[in-house]
């Protein structure tokens, strides 16, 4: 899968490890974030990896900031993306069946490595399941 990644300096170091991690699995990563932990300003990145997502240069976006709150925010305000951010893999488990999530948000200074991978993994391998999710899904999508 092609997966983007995008983050501001406090999720540079979730994202360096998760972009190892993807592409050890055989992922391609493209990486749109900033390259090191002095200060950056996560929407451009939020945005950077939305508009890959919507514009078909990858399959689905992963986005860290501090939090993950900010940078979700921001990717959920380009048209045709449905951010999601999580801090568990339940979460991002339903967000690809229910919700067709096509951008993953992390808390680099919220959760660890470890925990960072089990969400990936689960999030990347759920399919969306449409059936009674459409109706909603399309909701969402209609302003």
């Amino acid at each position: 899968m092609r997966v983007g990644i995008g983050n501001d300096h406090a999720g540079y170091e979730l994202k360096v490890d998760l972009a190892a991690y993807l592409r050890e699995a055989g992922h391609d990563v493209v990486d749109y974030g900033h390259h090191d932990t002095t200060s950056a300003d996560y929407p451009a990145y939020g945005r950077a990896v939305a508009h890959a997502v919507v514009a078909g240069d990858v399959e689905r976006g992963i986005v860290i900031c501090g939090t993950g709150v900010g940078i979700s925010i921001a990717a959920n305000k380009v048209p045709g993306i449905r951010a999601v951010l999580c801090s568990e893999p339940y979460t991002a488990h339903l967000s690809r069946l229910h919700n067709d999530a096509n951008v993953l948000a992390l808390g680099g200074r919220v959760i660890g490595t470890g925990l960072a991978r089990l969400i990936v993994d689960t999030w990347l391998a759920a399919q969306y399941r449409a059936g009674r999710h459409a109706r909603r899904v399309h909701q969402i999508e209609t302003p």
